[in-house]
């Protein structure tokens, strides 16, 4: 089977007076429908990666495919979710999940009858009407998807989305995400610094060295579906978490060590 997304040997090296190289030669790919979750210690070029794949950033060499297509820039076929809302505050919820849909010249009641469907997914019917700032941050979390969603874009990329939020609704957040993933079967790819929630929402979980930033690990998540927060307590979550919180430590002292010889 062909991959969806095809990262080949990225290397992103920021100039200065001194270049620093923030990931290395990385290689892997993302098979249709897969969930990716990427976790590494912080400074380890996880975020750069996703924003280059994204289109944000341009890669120092390598290259990045979704499909047969090379990509470069930002584009469409990319929903992006970030930490921070970004949420247009002039506009209502509703038009705010349609707003994408509105520069691509659909039909308004085409554009209701996604933003509707939606906002029913992310559990937010009868806040149509309301305007960002009257929601709690989980509630705007949920817009920032829907909206993402609404797009329909070959690949969701996710960047530590719940990172802001009360350890309570990020669990709350984290069960809704798998829920949309298990019914729309989208290809994610997510970070996260939370080895808990690499392995809950992951069908892989790639672990990245501390900077510059490597595969380290790349290991599936062999838990049955439909998930809910029950399975953190089966043996087999609490091993894999062991395992992976083992390697973070190891990549997080390293960094540490680095830093004290600078």
């Amino acid at each position: 089977m062909k991959p969806k997304v095809t990262i080949q040997n990225i290397q992103k090296v920021y100039k200065g007076k001194t270049d620093v190289l923030a990931v290395d030669t990385i290689n892997f790919d993302i098979m249709e429908n897969e969930f990716i979750t990427i976790l590494g210690p912080s400074g380890c070029g996880k975020s750069t990666l996703l924003r280059m794949v994204g289109g944000l950033e341009e890669q120092t060499s390598g290259h990045i495919y979704l499909g047969d297509q090379e990509l470069v820039g930002p584009s469409s076929n990319r929903g992006m979710v970030f930490q921070a809302y970004s949420l247009f505050p002039w506009l209502t919820i509703e038009k705010n999940i349609q707003f994408g849909l509105k520069n691509k010249g659909m039909k308004e009641a085409d554009r209701k009858d996604i933003s509707d469907s939606y906002i029913e997914l992310v559990g937010l019917k009868g806040f149509e009407k309301h305007y960002p700032n009257q929601l709690s941050g989980g509630m705007k979390q949920r817009v920032a998807i829907a909206r993402a969603l609404a797009n329909d874009p070959e690949i969701l990329l996710l960047d530590e989305p719940f990172g802001a939020l009360d350890s309570q609704t990020r669990l709350i957040m984290q069960e809704l995400l798998l829920n949309i993933w298990e019914k729309k079967k989208k290809t994610i790819l997510f970070i996260t610094h939370d080895v808990e929630e690499a392995i809950f929402l992951g069908s892989r979980v790639l672990v990245m060295t501390s900077r510059p930033g490597k595969i380290k690990e790349d290991m599936p998540i062999e838990l049955p579906h439909p998930r809910t927060y029950h399975v953190k307590s089966d043996p087999t979550f609490i091993k894999i978490k062991d395992h992976l919180t083992e390697l973070i430590r190891e990549e997080s002292l390293k960094a540490i060590e680095l830093e004290v010889q600078k």
